[in-house]
């Protein structure tokens, strides 16, 4: 659940939140609000599906419908790996912001950590330490420049009822950011490498899926009110980094290293992420562990390499990455539905709850909308 969270808690995660708070003050606490609602509609039905099948996403794509697999797994891996130039040149800046040093050595010192972990014995274990220990430091730090900026909590409150204004286009981008691309299938499959699977599980998994949104809900809610807190207050903020600004406005010289800390905690942990989860996409549940951390390797590798050599993250490669998330959430959720609906022997008998179905559905109607929007956006983009 931390590996999921912290995915979708990236360099884009941050920016995003700071832009829409900008945007919509306190009225951005509905939109919070209504994308976690959805967001767990959507990951309960997923974590249930491949945690209770024992198999990965692609495989069970395969399954439906022959040749599908490899239809999302190229989605995944494509968008995985342009979202992970992204995240390592986000690393270099966290470290610039923290220690003043170059963001590209920042980065290849960042992405070589990266590549250690899955290099050492017990990759795993090691990971999800990390992962939980650089989630808390994440929040713990955020919330206390939320503390220091000083947000009208009641105002945010109200608002996350009654807002004053929605912006459904926000709450669909809140959506894809969070369950969208390889992000919801990040701690789903590193539960099938625990050994988490099966019907007997089916409790803990729902559980696991909940509290992984919710953690992201967390970091999303004071991440909002650090910077409500200085946008209320009437600071100008920079508009070429309005996420350090904030920092620096609300806690100083202090609050900017902080930034700092936060951003590469984020960016880092979405480099792993993506890594894992686009990699796990390449190959089988059978697949040896040491394959698996080889591989991984390799993509950090070539992610690195193609940081290095573009200077910075390319924005139409960003701007395509991020339409591809919007493409795969309704096809995979698609098949995850079909499954859970007509193919209980991909469940091993498994009686699925028809409430949770249903919920699914509904989400799923909002899947295929932010779809279409990411589809419109890759013609524009194309054209």
């Amino acid at each position: 659940m931390f590996l999921m969270a912290t995915s979708a808690i990236g360099p884009g995660f941050i920016t995003q939140t700071t832009a829409f708070t900008i945007q919509l003050g306190a009225a951005f606490a509905f939109a919070i609000l209504a994308s976690i609602v959805v967001d767990i509609a959507v990951q309960l039905n997923v974590w249930r599906v491949i945690g209770v099948a024992g198999v990965r996403a692609h495989e069970l794509a395969h399954e439906v419908l022959p040749g599908l697999g490899y239809a999302l797994a190229a989605l995944v891996v494509a968008g995985g790996l342009v979202f992970n130039i992204g995240n390592i040149a986000g690393t270099g800046l966290g470290i610039d912001a923290m220690l003043g040093v170059d963001p590209v050595i920042g980065g290849i010192v960042s992405a070589a950590i990266a590549i250690a972990i899955f290099l050492v014995k017990r990759a795993g274990m090691v990971l999800d330490r990390l992962v939980v220990a650089l989630g808390v430091l994440m929040i713990g730090l955020t919330t206390y420049v939320a503390v220091t900026s000083g947000p009208p909590v009641g105002q945010a409150l109200r608002n996350a009822v009654l807002p004053q204004t929605v912006d459904f286009l926000v709450i669909t981008t809140l959506i894809g950011g969070t369950v969208g691309g390889y992000i919801t299938y990040a701690g789903a499959h590193r539960l099938l490498d625990s050994g988490m699977t099966g019907a007997d599980n089916a409790p803990h998994i729902a559980r696991s899926s909940v509290i992984g949104i919710i953690l992201t809900g967390v970091m999303r809610v004071v991440l909002f009110l650090a910077i409500l807190g200085v946008v209320a207050a009437g600071a100008s903020l920079d508009p070429a980094n309005p996420a350090a600004s904030a920092f620096r406005v609300a806690a100083g010289e202090v609050g900017l290293r902080m930034f700092g800390i936060i951003l590469w905690a984020a960016a880092i942990t979405s480099v792993i992420g993506a890594s894992y989860t686009s990699v796990s996409f390449l190959t089988r549940s059978s697949t040896p562990e040491r394959t698996r951390n080889l591989l991984t390797v390799a993509f950090i590798v070539i992610g690195t390499v193609l940081y290095v050599t573009l200077g910075k993250a390319p924005v139409t490669l960003l701007i395509f990455a991020g339409a591809f998330n919007g493409v795969i959430l309704p096809l995979g959720f698609t098949v995850i539905l079909w499954v859970a609906w007509r193919r209980r022997d991909l469940l091993h008998g498994y009686r699925y709850p028809a409430w949770l179905l249903g919920v699914g559905v509904l989400a799923w109607v909002l899947t295929l909308w932010l779809g279409a929007q990411s589809l419109g956006g890759l013609a524009a983009l194309w054209s």
